[in-house]
């Protein structure tokens, strides 16, 4: 057992603590970079040439042009209770950060538990051996012990008293025991892989299942030269599609942190750095580009008016009420008509119309949901959206009748000149139309009861009664086709 005298002297000795990747499970430079992004893309152009000056120079800058919610930060919550406990002994614990001064601080005003801040000034950069001189100066060799989580903090674990492994893989606690005395481990890095398969939401790939609804109408679906264009277009917006997501998780950082079922994304919760998004983001447009390069103009055009305005939704749109909704919808449309594009099959109006009504109420029903879940929570705004808890009723007005426009142009297919061109028996597709009106309803009706999704689409895939009437539908077609 440690004798009263080495207690006293643990007591005595200085705790300092790394913030980026320990205190915290993510990166300050980049969570600033990431918002600076969203906040004000054309300052980017200004990033470089901070760079240029020197990493503490770029931090300063980036600290007096963005603001954090640090409350919604993801902690690391092992250190923080291990803090407490040295906290209640009377031990001083510093935080020892290469983040800038002014970003740091406002993390140790919140956590309440530091009795001073070193940081970053706009000239030194506090890092490495920087960081492990700095203290060695301050405190004598050996004279401290040192919380980090990475490679870069060897330099100031050999410098150190004793070592806090935090958030660290078995490799970096190898390396660190190697140079110093590691006497606590706390935390463990997972291999990104579930997370990075996460952030990609292959599940959400089903959506682009519309570029094949042209062949499917046009009664092209069994031409093989023409179904493998519809491939090529399913697998460029696929890409294309979890590259947005990507994007769309950047810079929906601090309302998903708000959020209690988005908090656990991989980038909100920490669990995967942004840098990787900001890595796979053009990795996914490039292939999503290249795949478009071998199918007709007219879909890379559609491919590239989808990036720009699905960027735009991320980027403001988002958070613009009612326009959120119809850009949603029109992203819908817009896999609708690249479908005609890359098989070049004739356009249908009544689809085009049809799908930009269906469309439109499976975006109310996003927001629906989104709106009255904030009321439940005594929210009076929808974080990260336009909308407040009292929009409820007038999105749930325009939702089931958005639908019902979309049953009614159906119906009125029916009767179309059009229609007899490609059914022997078009009367039979009425019988699709109150499956679809069930359907529709359904779906609202189980919204208003707190029971829905907040992605229908996802929602449908695990529903049964969604199966059965997309079966009976398909069911109905083939039959107006004249295959008895």
């Amino acid at each position: 057992m440690p004798s009263p005298a080495d207690l006293n002297l643990k007591q005595v000795v200085p705790l300092c603590v790394d913030l980026d990747g320990t205190v915290i499970k993510t990166d300050l430079l980049w969570e600033y970079f990431v918002r600076l992004l969203k906040q004000n893309p054309v300052s980017l152009f200004l990033v470089p040439f901070w760079w240029l000056r020197g990493r503490a120079f770029l931090k300063a800058q980036l600290a007096r042009r963005v603001r954090i919610d640090v409350g919604s930060l993801p902690y690391c919550q092992p250190l923080l209770d291990f803090l407490q406990a040295e906290k209640m002994k009377g031990r001083p614990i510093l935080l020892v950060t290469a983040s800038d001064a002014r970003m740091a601080q406002g993390i140790a005003d919140h956590l309440s538990l530091f009795t001073e801040v070193l940081a970053s000034d706009g000239t030194t950069n506090l890092r490495g051996k920087t960081k492990g001189a700095r203290l060695a100066e301050r405190f004598g060799e050996g004279g401290f012990d040192y919380a980090g989580n990475s490679s870069v903090d060897l330099p100031v674990w050999q410098r150190a008293r004793e070592a806090i492994v935090v958030n660290g893989n078995a490799s970096l606690t190898v390396r660190a025991k190697r140079c110093a005395n590691v006497a606590h481990v706390l935390g463990n890095r997972r291999l990104p892989k579930r997370a990075v398969l996460e952030v990609l939401r292959p599940h959400q790939w089903v959506k682009n299942i519309i570029v094949f609804v042209p062949l499917l109408t046009s009664h092209h679906l069994t031409d093989w030269p023409l179904a493998w264009k519809g491939v090529l277009a399913f697998l460029a917006f696929s890409l294309c599609a979890s590259a947005i997501y990507i994007l769309n998780d950047l810079f929906d950082l601090d309302a998903d942190r708000h959020h209690p079922v988005k908090r656990a994304r991989p980038f909100a919760s920490g669990e995967l750095g942004l840098p990787v998004g900001l890595v796979i983001f053009p990795i996914l447009l490039g292939a999503s580009g290249v795949i478009a390069s071998r199918l007709p103009l007219g879909f890379a055009t559609a491919l590239g008016i989808y990036i720009a305005l699905s960027t735009l939704y991320s980027w403001r749109v988002k958070e613009v009420p009612l326009l959120d909704v119809f850009c949603l919808a029109g992203l819908y449309t817009i896999r609708l008509i690249a479908g005609h594009e890359a098989p070049r099959v004739a356009y249908s109006f009544w689809l085009l119309v049809f799908s930009m009504f269906i469309f439109l109420s499976l975006a109310l029903v996003k927001r629906f949901v989104e709106v009255t879940s904030a009321s439940r929570q005594r929210g009076e705004r929808v974080q990260g959206r336009g909308y407040s808890a009292g929009d409820a009723e007038f999105v749930a007005s325009l939702g089931p009748s958005s639908g019902y426009l979309a049953v009614l142009v159906l119906a009125l297919y029916v009767n179309s000149q059009e229609v007899r061109k490609l059914y022997e028996n078009p009367t039979l597709l009425l019988f699709v139309c109150p499956l679809l009106l069930y359907w529709i309803s359904r779906i609202w009706f189980l919204a208003h009861r707190g029971q829905m999704h907040s992605d229908p689409i996802v929602f449908a895939l695990r529903d049964r009664a969604s199966y059965v009437v997309g079966a009976l539908t398909l069911a109905i077609l083939w039959l107006a086709t004249g295959h008895q």
